[in-house]
């Protein structure tokens, strides 16, 4: 879809055939924008489904189409996207260049802003604002959500208006890039940054509903939030820094934790490399709350140590584990695996040659790794502690768990919602001071990396043996790291026992009953019988998590090219606002969802489509940071190459740079997966008896107090979350970067030694 130079004729034959490509791809949205309007129902029918609709296309009833609505309704402002949609017809037919550009632009962008902003003008009453109620007088004619019609012309006539900016010189006239860029950002407006947006605009709003500056200040200043005196120790801390101190505590340890187990992983024996793996991800396939329940039972008051403290040294059990150590180290269990993942794949990133290079020049192992390994996983580094320090002031089950009178801002944000009180102003305050502390972190980050070059993977043949560990730095790490997954194995051996007794703390006797209970199977009249509790809420998470997962990864991925392989202006505000929804805590962007989509033109609540949604943006922040620390390691003549054998952007993308990127790859699919199966928080508020999932789920048996049927789900869970990592680990490989693989540490230092001598 690489357009031609504009304004000359195609100097060959491949530009030819690109040019005619890039016609085709224009004139296939303008029929799929007349389609829509002809062969789907434009608006969604209440109780059935977009396909379930399709008869009464041609008729007069809901589910009629656009141009039906338009002319036999009285929905006259339906014609704008027509309009719009003919302006693009007559420019997809003028030859490539400014003016087929200017009707592009003209025609996309007048039909998707005309239908956009009707959509929010009007809604299931008439006028949706009472100031035009006021200008214009009521209005008798309605809409009610966009259906599949209205959603597949608007996406049409937003790519034309995308092509329409390329053909006018933007985008260094690529059709792929322009419609990348305009595309994604579109999504991240309407499904990250309008539904934050409505949940935060409540700080602004005083208590009769009006706009106040004064009632901000109020609620942002508050003593609660920030406290007075408690840097001197005075006064205690408010739980804006609590929040902070234990982001920066956390984002530092699952930093440092998985940065060690990833060179282990990739630098160290080969020996139990497949039990590390496998024991550094099992906190991420397990719901959080099993995690706090395995710590209290290990360190809570009537937990083992506690008891073995009494029973040894007559130690009096206390509540000391709750607090900031309950939640800090829960935490370390839970996002470790995310950090772990990012540098798996910048620690195989990294080009043997380099290392040798060093070691030619008489540097010995530590100090090459020391100098030339270490730096080069700056960027790594840099983006595992920015999802880690989100990930934890975002993070909302752990701190209700563990975190006794220890009060962060996502719990605060939770109880002003879900309390007696429901104050939509302070939880919104709340929200505003986590963003600003992502964004402070996020340009921390960017300073640190600034233009800094970190290419560790060339088009140049690189076939070189990894060097193993310094032995300094071997021991050093495997004294921090094996003992940490020990105590991983030792919680995760608590959780994975309560299945399978009859009572926690009373009868230990072994049973199955829980796991009868919940997937029982039975053949009745008509065949099998799905008699369990648990297979509905099991096979619809299944279904949700399954749709969500590869889009999520997809689009998380071509974020992060954008931003490592393009330059336009706003990129950074692009880039932050792929970050947005990860520095919401779940629990308000579930609310800020039923807000923004409860009413036309979105009309989603209710429906499983919203909880895909909001899988997918809750998401996508790791799939954009796994891909920008690969991108940051391939050297930008990979594509250049392929751009000048007349490949196209997106044949170089999907040929050429997607199977470098494996690893990253490998983690957005696993992590948006997986959070998908075990999420709470932001989507507590989003479910129906339909659309029962897995977690709300065990929270109802939970506090019913059947913690065997909980644990037993728990189980169950984690034994198909590892077998979904397995499956995806063997669909898309390992990346192959042409080395003959990681030398054992006495050969590779004997390799080296020989190597450094003259």
């Amino acid at each position: 879809m690489q357009a031609p130079s504009i304004g000359g004729a195609p100097a060959n034959p491949a530009s030819v055939a690109a040019a005619r490509r890039a016609q085709r791809w224009i004139r296939a949205w303008v029929a799929l924008g007349f389609a829509a309007y002809l062969l789907l129902p434009w608006y969604a029918i209440q109780d059935a489904t977009w396909y379930e609709a399709v008869p009464q296309v041609f008729g007069r009833a809901e589910g009629a189409n656009g141009l039906m609505q338009a002319l036999t309704q009285g929905r006259g402002w339906l014609f704008i996207g027509l309009a719009g949609l003919a302006m693009c017809a007559i420019g997809a037919w003028r030859p490539a260049g400014r003016a087929q550009g200017r009707c592009l632009l003209a025609g996309g962008a007048i039909g998707a802003l005309g239908l956009a902003i009707t959509g929010f003008a009007i809604g299931a009453r008439g006028w949706s604002f009472e100031a035009l109620n006021t200008q214009f007088g009521e209005l008798a004619i309605n809409q009610f959500g966009i259906g599949a019609g209205g959603a597949v012309a608007l996406a049409a006539l937003a790519m034309l208006a995308a092509f329409g900016i390329a053909r006018l010189g933007l985008f260094k006239g690529d059709l792929f890039v322009a419609a990348a860029v305009i595309g994604c950002g579109v999504l991240m407006a309407l499904f990250i940054a309008y539904p934050v947006s409505k949940a935060l605009a409540g700080a602004f709003l005083d208590e009769d509903g009006r706009w106040s500056i004064t009632a901000f200040a109020a609620r942002v200043f508050a003593e609660r939030i920030w406290g007075v005196g408690c840097l001197a120790g005075g006064v205690r801390c408010g739980v804006a820094w609590n929040t902070l101190v234990l982001a920066l505590l956390t984002a530092a340890g699952t930093t440092f934790l998985g940065t060690l187990m990833a060179l282990m992983a990739e630098r160290g024996s080969k020996r139990g490399q497949g039990a590390l793996r496998v024991l550094a991800l099992l906190p991420i396939i397990t719901p959080p709350f099993v995690v706090g329940l395995g710590l209290i039972l290990l360190f809570g008051r009537a937990g083992i140590v506690n008891q073995l403290l009494e029973s040894a040294f007559g130690i009096e059990p206390t509540r000391w584990f709750y607090g900031m150590p309950g939640v800090l180290v829960a935490q370390l269990f839970a996002f470790t695996p995310i950090a772990f993942m990012i540098m798996r794949g910048v620690v195989q990133g990294i080009a043997p040659s380099l290392e040798e290079a060093a070691q030619m020049l008489r540097a010995d192992r530590r100090r090459t790794f020391f100098t030339i390994t270490l730096p080069l996983l700056k960027p790594g580094l840099a983006n595992a502690f920015l999802v880690g320090f989100i990930e934890s002031i975002a993070d909302f089950g752990n701190p209700v768990v563990v975190g006794g009178q220890f009060s962060v801002l996502s719990t605060d944000i939770f109880f002003a919602i879900v309390g007696a009180q429901y104050d939509q102003g302070r939880a919104a305050s709340l929200a505003w001071v986590l963003t600003v502390f992502a964004l402070g972190v996020f340009a921390l980050q960017r300073g640190v990396l600034g233009r800094q070059n970190y290419t560790t993977v060339s088009g140049k043949g690189d076939a070189g043996i990894a060097m193993a560990l310094p032995d300094g730095v071997r021991r050093t790490i495997q004294c921090i790291a094996l003992p940490w997954i020990a105590f991983t194995a030792v919680v995760y051996l608590f959780a994975f026992a309560g299945g399978f007794v009859q009572t926690w703390g009373r009868d230990y006797s072994f049973t199955l009953d829980h796991f009868k209970n919940a997937f029982a199977l039975e053949w009745g009249q008509f065949g099998l019988v799905w008699a369990g509790t648990a297979w509905n809420s099991l096979l619809t998470t299944l279904k949700l998590a399954g749709i969500s997962a590869p889009i999520t990864a997809a689009l998380g991925l071509l974020i992060a090219w954008l931003l490592a392989r393009n330059e336009f202006k706003g990129q950074g505000v692009f880039e932050f606002g792929a970050l947005l929804a990860f520095a919401i805590p779940g629990t308000v962007l579930g609310v800020s969802y039923i807000l923004a989509f409860n009413v036309p033109p979105f009309e989603l609540t209710g429906t499983g489509l919203i909880i895909v949604l909001c899988f997918m943006f809750r998401n996508l922040p790791v799939g954009v940071r796994a891909g920008t620390a690969a991108f940051k390691q391939l050297d930008r003549s990979l594509d250049e190459a392929s751009l000048m054998l007349r490949a196209s952007t997106a044949q170089t993308l999907f040929k050429v740079v997607l199977p470098l990127l494996k690893p990253a790859l490998v983690a957005a699919l696993v992590y948006s997966f997986v959070r998908a199966m075990t999420t709470v928080s932001a989507v507590i508020f989003l479910v129906t008896a339909e659309n029962e999932l897995a977690t709300t789920y065990i929270i109802g048996r939970v506090g019913n107090g059947d913690y065997g049927i909980a644990l037993a789900y728990c189980t169950v869970l984690m034994v198909l979350m590892s077998l979904a990592i397995a499956l995806v680990q063997f669909v898309v490989g390992e990346r192959r970067l042409g080395r003959r693989g990681t030398a054992p540490p006495q050969q590779g230092h004997h390799k080296m030694e020989s190597l450094a001598t003259p």
